[in-house]
């Protein structure tokens, strides 16, 4: 397990300060959300961009994952909207080739996997067709992603159609695919009741390509500091371990970008103690 930090915590500050503040603290993984302001696969400079990622990832000897959960990066007016159950055909495309951008993003960065969530229902459909069309836009992203070796991540998220590993496992039935596989983030397995967290990671041991991490409360899907919400991490350690997870453990706090230097240092002393003493 490598301690990692998502680049929506430093929202405000510039893409390379933020990788060298990581870097300098200790961390070993970055989780790259994809926004105006870090790696715009629209950018005209894009090429250049990516050219620069590359020296400094290499330069810090970090490892990555693509996070596609930018607010406004596709309609400025709708958060996270469109999505792959949006109604809209042609804006549903539009996530469609978004996902495949990121994609590509991360086959030249040799990112550990690219991480993604379904989106809210907002139209008038049973679950059962819901799924479906989510599943159709997942095959489409997988076939891409396969030709480029590239895994995918999905990410349970709180409030969308797909909330708890168990909402996966359906869509899972339905999109079996050797690289797609899981974003576990362990605060929603407190938020949604998944407890102890560490039997429900256990069926997914070959799964989980990413983590997030943070600290939350039963029932509030509110990313919190470490110590101000109700997780049971040495459950989480132990689970972690017994699936032998060997990847990033990438802290997701975006609401802290204010306060970022601090919570960063604070978080990676709680990550090293977290992996080394067991919680």
């Amino acid at each position: 397990m490598k301690p990692g930090y998502n680049t929506n915590g430093l929202a405000f500050h510039r893409w390379d300060d933020a990788i060298s503040l990581l870097a300098e603290t200790g961390y070993q993984s970055i989780a790259l959300t994809v926004d105006h302001y870090c790696l715009n696969p629209y950018a005209a400079d894009l090429g250049q961009r990516l050219q620069e990622m590359q020296a400094l990832l290499q330069k810090y000897q970090l490892s990555s994952v693509i996070e596609t959960g930018a607010r406004f990066l596709l309609d400025p007016r709708e958060k996270h909207e469109p999505t792959l159950l949006t109604a809209d055909p042609p804006s549903r495309a539009r996530r469609i080739d978004f996902l495949k951008r990121c994609v590509d993003l991360a086959a030249s960065l040799k990112s550990d996997a690219v991480s993604f969530w379904a989106g809210q229902l907002k139209q008038d459909l049973q679950r059962e067709d819901a799924l479906e069309l989510l599943a159709e836009g997942c095959r489409e992203v997988i076939a891409y992603a396969a030709e480029k070796e590239v895994r995918l991540a999905f990410e349970p998220e709180p409030g969308m159609l797909i909330e708890t590993l168990q909402d996966f496992a359906d869509l899972n039935e339905r999109v079996r695919h050797p690289c797609f596989g899981l974003t576990v983030d362990i605060g929603h397995l407190q938020c949604m009741g998944e407890l102890p967290i560490s039997q429900f990671l256990s069926p997914w041991k070959d799964r989980v390509f990413n983590i997030h991490i943070e600290d939350m409360v039963q029932g509030v899907h509110d990313h919190l500091r470490f110590g101000a919400g109700d997780i049971d991490f040495s459950d989480v350690i132990h689970g972690l371990r017994e699936i032998d997870y060997q990847g990033g453990l990438h802290v997701e706090l975006s609401r802290h970008s204010h306060m970022a230097p601090e919570v960063v240092r604070e978080s990676y002393a709680f990550l090293t103690d977290f992996m080394q003493t067991g919680g």
